[in-house]
């Protein structure tokens, strides 16, 4: 097929690398303008540029879509037969959305409708998932409210962060989106309309999402742990310094702790949560200024108490 590619983050990098090896033609990719980053704050290129130029493809990086007559024309004299959307991070225009003949195909990382929105895998993790996957759906005028044209799932491993689950649902991703345009040049495809009233979201998270609330259970706050890596992380309070929580165990604890107290037990220091017989084991912390460092050390070089009270 004849496509034009938008999209900008490492997510959406195995998908256009397939595409482009399969033969699909890609006169076009467009992604995110260059933003700076790191200490310089030099400009950076995002990953999708990086292997568009690695593929030798034609790249453009629009401020804006909406209204871009000089953007929407180019796009017209392309006539593609589809847009393949991927973390792009911008609204479709219902003009773009009317182009092509087979629509604008959206790979999604979740099995909607659970999960729309800008962070289906962190909070599928955080949610205590077992069970994820990848969508292609047609992009309508909504948020991730499109007809469904593929699903494949994949299993959530206890020990999966959203850092190692990410390049699993890219990868299955990938494989998933030229299923799609097979069958879509083949006419095997039926489109499926989502069920609405099954619809969950998945915001954009915030650093207040990283703060350890211990009225929650431990295996929440370590499924939320293992969700908001590497950003915003699980952080609380020591004596009215930011910590940051860097290794978690939810373990059974029969001593009585109320959320947020400590227990110092030998080399281990754990922290109540709710519920009666379970706490949140800390691993490993780091304080704000501070280097990362086992719950021995801290033990050692901060000398907390059994008693005392993170958070406060």
């Amino acid at each position: 097929m004849n496509l034009v590619f938008c999209g900008t983050p490492r997510f959406a990098v195995p998908t256009i690398e397939r595409l482009a090896e399969v033969g699909h033609s890609i006169p076009l990719v467009v992604t995110q303008p260059d933003r700076p980053r790191g200490r310089g704050m030099e400009l950076a290129f995002s990953p999708v540029k990086e292997s568009a130029a690695r593929l030798g493809l034609d790249v453009i990086q629009p401020q804006a879509i909406k209204n871009n007559a000089e953007f929407r024309d180019r796009l017209t004299a392309i006539a593609p037969d589809a847009i393949i959307v991927v973390g792009y991070g911008r609204i479709i225009p219902q003009w773009m959305i009317d182009l092509p003949r087979f629509g604008n195909l959206n790979l999604h990382a979740s099995l909607l409708p659970k999960y729309r929105g800008a962070a289906p895998i962190q909070w599928a993790i955080a949610n205590g998932e077992s069970v994820t996957g990848v969508t292609t759906m047609r992009i309508d005028a909504g948020l991730d409210t499109g007809d469904i044209l593929l699903q494949d799932e994949l299993l959530i491993e206890t020990t999966d962060t959203s850092e190692t689950l990410a390049p699993k649902l890219a990868s299955k991703g990938a494989a998933l989106m030229i299923d799609t345009l097979t069958r879509l040049s083949q006419g095997t495809v039926r489109a499926t309309s989502q069920d609405n009233s099954q619809a969950t979201l998945a915001p954009i998270l915030t650093k207040e999402d990283g703060r350890m609330d211990f009225n929650r259970s431990a295996e929440d706050l370590s499924n939320r742990f293992r969700g908001f890596q590497p950003w915003p992380g699980a952080f609380t309070t020591f004596k009215a310094k930011t910590m940051q929580a860097r290794s978690v165990h939810p373990t059974r604890w029969e001593q009585k702790l109320a959320p947020a107290e400590i227990a110092v037990d030998g080399s281990r220091l754990l922290v109540g949560c709710a519920g009666s017989d379970s706490a949140l084991e800390l691993v490993e912390v780091q304080l704000e200024g501070k280097r990362r460092m086992t719950a021995s050390e801290f033990i050692n070089g901060y000398r907390p108490r059994s008693g005392d009270r993170l958070g406060v």
